[in-house]
């Protein structure tokens, strides 16, 4: 039974990860993953299905956001769980890719520095 368990837990990912990041630097992140052209997901080693997962972290943080006065939706800090292999996954597209997509450089260094505190390697 433990090593069903186990098999679960690394399919799954591993251990999950809180991140703590403003919504417009979530969407800023997000857009820059649906710009990504077919080609360069084959060089990040990655599927459309995993383009898909990551994504799908990203727009959860939409119903945390609901409620939220538009005015300061942008600035709201949102919690996201992830999982530690796409946290690894995202710290790459985002050191390789993000400078390339997103209109805000301040946004980079921002999903930058959180996602390299969440890193088991950072």
């Amino acid at each position: 039974m433990k090593r069903g368990l186990a098999e679960r837990w690394r399919r799954r990912g591993g251990r999950s990860v809180r991140l703590v990041l403003a919504f417009d630097d979530i969407m800023e992140f997000a857009l820059a993953l649906l710009s990504v052209p077919p080609e360069e997901l084959k060089a990040l080693g990655w599927t459309f299905a995993d383009r898909k997962r990551l994504l799908d972290h990203f727009l959860a943080s939409g119903k945390a956001a609901q409620g939220v006065p538009p005015e300061r939706l942008g600035a709201t800090p949102i919690e996201l769980d992830l999982p530690q292999r796409d946290v690894d996954r995202l710290q790459y597209f985002a050191r390789r890719e993000l400078p390339k997509a997103a209109s805000n450089a301040g946004a980079i260094d921002r999903v930058l520095s959180v996602l390299d505190a969440a890193s088991h390697r950072g």
